[in-house]
């Protein structure tokens, strides 16, 4: 069985947050959310709450045994792109492109 939670629009960049999911995927839940509480990237804060989502989602929507579960997967995709200028030299504008992310976090028993 398996229990996942999702959050979607975060504003975090989904490449940076990838590297962040790659360190806890395959852990045991208790395990992933020590590692996330000291890492100190601003995706590991935003994981972590996803993840503390997904546990209580296992725990109350299918009764799953909350010691068991591993972190099974946890997909990082690219959500929209806030397009913004900046004012450069000479009346020249450049573009900057604020990411955002979707953030998936599915958790297993053992």
């Amino acid at each position: 069985m398996e229990a996942k939670a999702v959050a979607k629009f975060i504003r975090v960049s989904p490449r940076k947050t990838r590297i962040v999911a790659k360190n806890v995927v395959g852990r045991p839940v208790e395990d992933a959310l020590n590692v996330l509480r000291f890492t100190p990237q601003k995706g590991a804060q935003v994981i972590r709450e996803v993840m503390k989502s997904a546990l209580a989602n296992a725990e109350h929507n299918t009764n799953m045994n909350v010691d068991a579960l591993v972190v099974k997967e946890i997909l990082v995709n690219e959500g929209p792109t806030w397009k913004r200028f900046m004012p450069r030299a000479q009346g020249r504008a450049t573009s900057i492109r604020k990411r955002t992310s979707h953030v998936t976090v599915i958790l297993a028993e053992n």
